[in-house]
């Protein structure tokens, strides 16, 4: 028998999600005791669990998938995003600066330019720029100008980046020994999950703006319920929300001052479930969050094994992490390569969700990196250098059974097996 919902998980996957990299859409996971399927309602009496069906679904076309997503991206919102000279999204009109000399904003302002913000990002020690240009002027063009005036300086698209897999949607506390860090969309806090966490929010203005793609990761990290519990149940989080309810994506001089904020905490360990192109700006935060100490956790995306590496998760000294499904298989849409330095659960499993059903099937690399993340916040409290070091080799030698043993599918080896919450434990 042919379900119709592989056709529904397709759409999904190209305009349900909004500003998500879709990688497999999954459907509802109504709790308690009844399972609905997409264009068949509620279904009782399936012995099966629901993600057995799922698994004999066929898989989109995972090489395209993120390329088709993009150009939806840039069709459905071409008046505030434009395609780099790769095809990647970046805010229409928008060049962003770090550390540019006096000159080089000079020949920007005559060539008509708009400096719409300025700041000097507190813990990186840098200054960054987003200049706006005026209409008509090719960014390209004007990035290469500026860099021929600066060679010193670090000129680039303000890209934008987006989730690395998909949380099925719909259209606080004592603080803890163990603090972790999330940039992110937005997180629902008032979700059962978080009962008693101690959240700590940045970003949007003061406003809390609520995704399920940021619900499901924090989840992962530090949920604690009945029906869930995280890597770090009960740790502290400081979630930066680099969305603020955007349809496109988080932008990258956004999250450079999420890192800016999260090394004012003191935060030693930092989840970013986002993917998207390398930027130079983002380059450069990484780089001064890593000198100051702390480690940088990434999923490694879903564009499919002979797919080109996606950031941050391929900056060097960043943790990228892979999802493996129930078996310990990596999962087909899964990134390959040197970037991968751990595997965890990414598959077959649920997490928090805001509003009804509050518990949602789950996929993606997205999924992954915020259990090893909570892992390693638990070894690294606070930003040391010396100490992420140990803490990674320590995670790898724990995964690779006492040998520190990488290989391009799963790194180091498979962490975090226990935080799996199979679909069927709802039922």
């Amino acid at each position: 028998m042919k379900f119709p919902y592989v056709n529904i998980l397709a759409a999904l996957l190209l305009c349900g999600t909004g500003s998500a990299h879709a990688q497999l859409g999954l459907p509802q996971l109504p709790l308690p005791g009844r399972i609905g399927l997409p264009g068949l309602g509620q279904l009782d009496g399936l012995r099966r669990p629901v993600d057995q069906l799922l698994d004999r679904a066929p898989l989109p076309d995972l090489v395209s998938l993120r390329a088709n997503t993009v150009r939806q991206l840039l069709r459905d919102h071409s008046d505030v995003l434009e395609p780099d000279p790769h095809g990647e999204p970046a805010l229409r009109g928008e060049v962003l600066a770090w550390g540019p000399s006096d000159a080089a904003l000079r020949a920007a302002r005559e060539a008509g330019a708009v400096v719409v913000r300025d700041e000097t990002l507190p813990g990186l020690d840098g200054r960054m720029v987003v200049m706006r240009l005026p209409a008509g002027m090719a960014t390209a063009d004007f990035v290469e100008r500026l860099r021929a005036v600066d060679p010193d300086g670090s000129y680039d698209f303000n890209h934008v980046y987006t989730g690395s897999g998909v949380a099925d949607v719909v259209r606080t506390g004592a603080g803890a020994a163990v603090r972790v860090g999330l940039v992110d969309s937005g997180v629902e806090a008032g979700h059962p999950v978080f009962e008693g966490a101690a959240i700590t929010r940045w970003g949007c203005d003061g406003q809390v703006v609520p995704a399920p793609h940021g619900t499901a990761v924090a989840a992962l990290m530090v949920g604690r319920s009945e029906h869930l519990r995280g890597a770090a149940p009960g740790a502290s989080l400081y979630a930066a929300d680099v969305y603020c309810g955007s349809p496109t994506g988080g932008a990258a001089d956004r999250i450079a001052a999420a890192l800016g904020w999260l090394d004012q905490q003191q935060v030693g360990v930092v989840n970013i479930s986002l993917v998207g192109p390398p930027n130079a700006l983002l380059a450069r935060a990484v780089s001064a969050m890593q000198a100051r100490g702390h480690l940088l956790v990434a999923a490694v995306g879903n564009d499919g094994p002979a797919a080109p590496p996606l950031y941050p998760a391929s900056y060097a000294g960043v943790v990228g992490v892979t999802g493996v499904d129930r078996r310990g298989r990596p999962l087909p849409e899964a990134a390959r390569g040197p970037q991968v330095k751990f595997a965890a659960p990414g598959s077959q499993m649920v997490s928090a969700a805001p509003g009804t059903p509050p518990y949602r099937q789950v996929r993606g690399t997205s999924f992954a990196a915020p259990i090893v993340a909570a892992l390693l916040a638990q070894r690294l409290p606070r930003p040391d250098r010396a100490g992420a070091a140990r803490a990674v080799d320590t995670l790898a030698r724990e995964a690779g059974g006492g040998q520190a043993v990488t290989n391009d599918e799963t790194g180091y080896g498979i962490v975090g097996a226990n935080v799996r919450t199979d679909p069927s434990d709802l039922r």
